[in-house]
Order: C-alpha cells, then sequence, then structure tokens
C-alpha cells in the first residue's frame, strides 16, 4: 500500500466520504440529527499549556493555550467530513509549532457535516468569539483551513473583520469552479470514450456500463487505463490538465495517480464517480454546475481544430441554477469575491487532480479583479496528493504569515497566473521542502 503521512492519510480518507449518488443532497424535511460523543473532546495538554474542550452552539470544540501565550489566537477549518451525524474535532496540524512559540489555536467540529461553507464559517467565528470568553481577548486573529476548510477561510475573511491574517491551503478556493471540474471531466470522458454525453447519468448504468467504456476506447492495450494510453485516451489526459490547471510539472504522475486509486465502486473509479451525481449542493436548490460557456481543448494549442471543433459542439451541456451561485452574504456554498483585507498566503500540490490547482488560478483572478493582489500570495508544491504538505512546508508558510502581519513584509510566492511560468520545469521547487509521494524531484 502506498505510504502517506498522517496529515495526507486524514484528507485522503476524508475524501472516500465525498462520493455520494449526487454530489450533496439537497433534499427536504428535518434537518440531521448531528451530534458531537463529548467523550472523544478531551484531549492531553501539550507540556507548558492548558486544553479546554466543550461544545458551544452544536458544535464541539478543542482549544489550548500555552502559559507563555503570545496573545495570538490561530482558528483552524477542518476539511469535508462526509455525510455521516457524528461531528469530530481535530487539532491544528501546527500544533507543535504553534505551542512552544505562545500561540494559541482552537478548532471547531461545525454543527453540520457536508459540504456546508456557511455553517463552517460562522461556527469558526462562533468559537473565535467563544475563546475570548474562556481565555480572554486575542491581540490577534489568525484563521487557516485545508481543503473545505480552504473554503471556508477565504469566505472567512471576506465575511468578518476578525481576523488579522488567513492560511489556505489545499483549498477549494475557487468555489463552484471545483465541481465545474468534475463535471467537465465527466463529460469530456463520455464524449470523446463513447461518442454521446449526458447529465444527469443514471449511475448505475453510468458505473458499471459507461465508465468501463470510456476506458477500455482510451487505453493502447486492454487493462493499461491510465497508465498506456492511445490517441483519444491521450487528448482526454490533455484536457483534463488544461481544465485542472494547464500545463505544469507534475502532471504525468498525477494523472496515472488520481485515475488508478480506488473509488467506492471499484478500482480507478475515483474521479470518474463524481460525475454520477445530480448536480446539487446542500442545502441549495437546484443545478449548481456549469459547462454552458466552456471552450474544452484536446493540445496546448489555443487555436481550435477540428477535433476540438466537433467535441465542443456534441458535448452536453449544463447551465447552473441562477439561484446556485449567489455573490452576496453566506449562501450554503458561497462565492468567493477576492474581496479581501487582510493578508492571504495559500499552499497547492500541482498533481492534486481532486482539489486541482484550478482553484489558485481562479482565486488570483478574482482577487486581481478587486485590486487586492499585493495581499495574496501563492506558492506550487511539487506533490501529488491532497493536502500533502510536509511541516516544513506549513510551518514556514504560517510564520512568513506572521512576519507579513506583523512586519509588513510581503513574501515571496509562485505566480499562477503566468501559465509559462507554470509550465516551467522548475515551477514549484521554491516552496517545495521535503519528500512528496511521486512529486517530480527538483534539479
Amino acid at each position: 500500500m502506498r505510504r502517506l503521512g498522517t496529515f495526507t492519510a486524514v484528507f485522503m480518507l476524508a475524501m472516500v466520504g465525498l462520493v455520494p449518488t449526487s454530489v450533496a443532497d439537497a433534499g427536504g424535511g428535518p434537518p440531521p440529527d448531528y451530534f458531537v460523543d463529548q467523550s472523544k473532546l478531551p484531549f492531553e495538554a501539550a507540556p507548558g499549556a492548558t486544553a479546554y474542550w466543550g461544545v458551544h452552539k452544536g458544535a464541539g470544540y478543542r482549544i489550548e493555550v500555552p502559559d507563555n501565550w503570545n496573545g495570538d489566537l490561530v482558528m483552524w477549518a477542518h476539511g469535508f467530513r462526509g455525510t455521516g451525524l457524528e461531528l469530530t474535532v481535530e487539532d491544528h496540524p501546527l500544533r507543535s509549532l504553534l505551542i512552544p512559540l505562545g500561540y494559541a489555536w482552537a478548532s471547531s467540529s461545525y454543527s453540520r457535516n457536508d459540504y456546508d461553507i456557511s455553517v463552517g464559517v460562522k461556527d469558526t467565528h462562533a468559537l473565535a468569539k467563544r475563546f475570548s470568553g474562556i481565555v480572554g481577548n486575542a491581540d490577534k486573529v489568525y484563521i487557516s483551513g485545508a481543503s473545505m476548510g480552504g473554503h471556508i477561510t477565504a469566505v472567512s475573511i471576506e465575511q468578518y473583520n476578525t481576523y488579522a491574517g488567513a492560511l489556505a491551503v489545499c483549498g477549494v478556493v475557487g468555489d463552484h469552479e471545483l465541481f465545474d471540474y468534475f463535471t467537465d471531466f465527466s463529460l469530456a470522458g463520455q464524449q470523446l470514450g463513447t461518442g454521446s454525453s449526458t447529465f444527469p447519468v443514471d449511475p448505475a448504468q453510468y458505473i458499471g456500463v459507461t465508465v468501463p467504456t470510456i476506458k477500455a476506447n482510451m487505453e493502447a492495450v486492454p487493462g493499461t487505463f491510465p497508465f498506456v494510453l492511445n490517441a483519444t485516451g491521450e487528448s482526454f489526459k490533455q484536457l483534463v490538465e488544461i481544465q485542472s490547471g494547464g500545463d505544469r510539472p507534475n502532471f504525468d504522475e498525477a494523472f496515472a495517480f488520481w485515475n488508478s486509486i480506488d473509488g467506492n465502486t471499484g478500482p480507478g473509479n475515483f474521479l470518474f464517480e463524481f460525475g454520477a451525481g445530480d448536480g446539487t449542493l446542500p442545502r441549495a436548490p437546484g443545478v449548481a454546475v456549469d459547462n454552458s460557456d466552456t471552450v474544452y481543448q484536446l493540445d496546448l494549442d489555443p487555436a481550435i481544430s477540428a477535433a476540438e471543433q466537433a467535441l465542443n459542439d456534441d458535448i452536453f451541456r449544463v447551465s447552473a441554477d441562477a439561484q446556485t451561485r449567489r455573490t452576496q452574504g453566506l449562501a450554503q456554498v458561497p462565492t468567493i469575491t477576492g474581496d479581501i483585507s487582510v493578508p492571504m498566503l495559500t499552499l497547492h500540490n500541482l498533481g492534486d487532480l481532486f482539489v486541482p490547482v484550478h482553484n489558485e488560478i481562479v482565486y488570483g483572478e478574482r482577487v486581481a479583479a478587486q485590486g487586492n493582489s499585493d495581499l495574496l500570495v501563492q506558492r506550487a508544491i511539487r506533490g501529488v496528493v491532497h493536502c500533502d504538505f510536509t511541516p516544513a512546508e506549513l510551518g514556514t508558510a504560517f510564520l512568513d504569515l506572521v512576519t507579513w502581519v506583523e512586519a509588513g513584509v510581503k513574501p515571496d510566492g509562485d505566480d499562477f497566473l503566468d501559465s509559462m511560468a507554470v509550465a516551467d520545469p522548475l515551477f514549484g521547487c521554491e516552496f517545495t521542502d521535503g519528500f512528496h509521494f511521486l512529486g517530480t524531484p527538483c534539479p
């Protein structure tokens, strides 16, 4: 079995739960009976620190405060936990760095599971206020989060003036663009692999017949998808690279890895399974995915070839319902506008095809459109697995953020908006620090 670090393994387990029969259940009826098993909340404080735990407004929490507290608090926003009823809390992944340096941290379970960003934003903010009641007012409050928690982090700094700085890692900072990417993967796979495409699909037919047909029609030798591809398979692979963030290092390893890991329905089905959904999101009626104006390309030449024209003419088109993409307030899956007023630093693995780096491009463009690029630093890491960051990479990012907030010294980053820079074989080398599974080595 592939060896994965603890931080990575947590998110790989969470991923398995994110493959329901639809993107998420938007059904009616009374809310589920979420619960916190309070026997799981207690934890042992690090030497020289005090641990607090409890339930606040339906969400479990953990807080740890060093005896030499420097007055600052670091919030942690966790990633997707599936659709189960038990609400769970995790420690801040930088706990071993924060406590010796005098930083307190706090982490919420949220009061609801599923992909519900508004609840995560509100409950994380409520816990920051609860911290003030338990410990005292913090001088500065930082917010950090991973994956879905990155989405929560990005929305939080747009909604509240509580936070002095933010760190979003492997984050869904492109919001609905992530779900559009899953739709692109499925529809393009169908169209190129079978000659037709549709949405929504019959899940049983799609998984049992369509997906095996796609793979068979894209492999050079029977049983070799995704490793040895024919011309159709290579075209699909190139399309996925473009839709997930463009020409870049680590993509060959990424395509092979993400299309060979098991899903809920069989070997190599992980990414395809997202195409079995109906496009709805939690507590938000209507279809939330859209490819109505997407221009698909099969190579890096920007000119549209005859094959690309045929694909764009024939592929099934889906239009999102207007109410699913509100830009005002805290919708269940809020749109991130880029209207930020505090420093934000992000990390993203170049080979992550679960939450691909296209999210960073979208976020960078939105922040730039708001005239706030001076408040954003983005960093590429040469890895393939979702949320696979070394302690050195995470720790350096946080300390650089602190220096930025406290001293006004903006740290260096990578330019995701420069496609030539992203395609450079050395892209991502500057901030990669340590071993990454399938990460392309830097010179």
